[in-house]
């Protein structure tokens, strides 16, 4: 397999920032990284492995990027609102500057897959709802997806509320969005086992406003036995990446 670290300097972050490419061939996986994460996580818990043949075979190429969400979202000495303000870098990063490296190295020029576990469910999906023209494939695994758990009642803000897709989806009107959407493919899964319990009912709730939007979806509940870890998310990354090849949706 090819595996390359990259670096370059963020202007915008205003930082260096770090991330590994897997692959030769294929549709483009930015993957984002769990809880505070660091881009190197996806291979040390097994998922680069675990998804070895997909990759191998040229179907994918997944790109693991490095978080700031210890300067965002987890940043518990910050307003709502600085925290929002950090996190739109994070995203005007991704867009604007990762975004076309990873077009350039890999050649592909068409839509992406975003995908993660944990927060980075949370951060695919929100990436995935936020960019469709740069996102066709969503695979969000064990996300949070109300922004509230992370700022409490403070979503108020403007900038806070535009990170939270359980609210900008429920009140979106525009129909180039809902169309995107409608195109897309887009899987939301957790499991019902331990430590579950936030992303059951984030899950839930993206459910039901999906179908609230006739935006088709997969969204998948796993059993009892099925936790919140890595175990469980390299037997889901698998299973789905089998599902879309077998679809012919990569």
């Amino acid at each position: 397999m090819n595996i390359e670290y990259h670096e370059f300097y963020s202007e915008i972050l205003g930082k260096e920032m770090p991330f590994k490419s897997y692959g030769h061939a294929g549709k483009p996986i930015i993957v984002f990284p769990s809880s505070g994460g660091r881009f190197y996580e996806y291979e040390d818990f097994g998922m680069i492995e675990a998804c070895q043949g997909f990759i191998e075979s040229g179907y994918v190429r997944f790109y693991a990027v490095d978080s700031i969400d210890n300067e965002s979202w987890l940043n518990k000495h910050a307003w709502a609102g600085d925290m929002a303000n950090r996190h739109n870098q994070y995203d005007t990063y991704i867009t604007d500057e990762l975004i076309p490296f990873v077009k350039e190295h890999s050649g592909w020029q068409g839509p992406m897959i975003a995908t993660g576990c944990s927060m980075g469910g949370y951060h695919s999906a929100n990436f995935y709802f936020r960019h469709p023209d740069v996102f066709d494939t969503l695979i969000a695994l064990s996300g949070i997806y109300d922004i509230a758990f992370f700022v409490g009642d403070n979503v108020s803000d403007t900038d806070v509320y535009l990170n939270s897709p359980v609210d900008y989806l429920s009140n979106i009107e525009d129909e180039n969005y809902l169309a995107a959407y409608r195109n897309g493919n887009i899987i939301i899964c957790t499991g019902q086992g331990n430590w579950e319990e936030d992303s059951i009912r984030d899950t839930r709730a993206m459910d039901t406003i999906l179908k609230s939007k006739g935006i088709p979806a997969w969204v998948d509940y796993w059993g009892q036995d099925v936790n919140h870890d890595w175990p469980w998310w390299r037997i889901q990354m698998q299973y789905f990446l089998k599902e879309l090849k077998d679809q012919e949706r990569i």
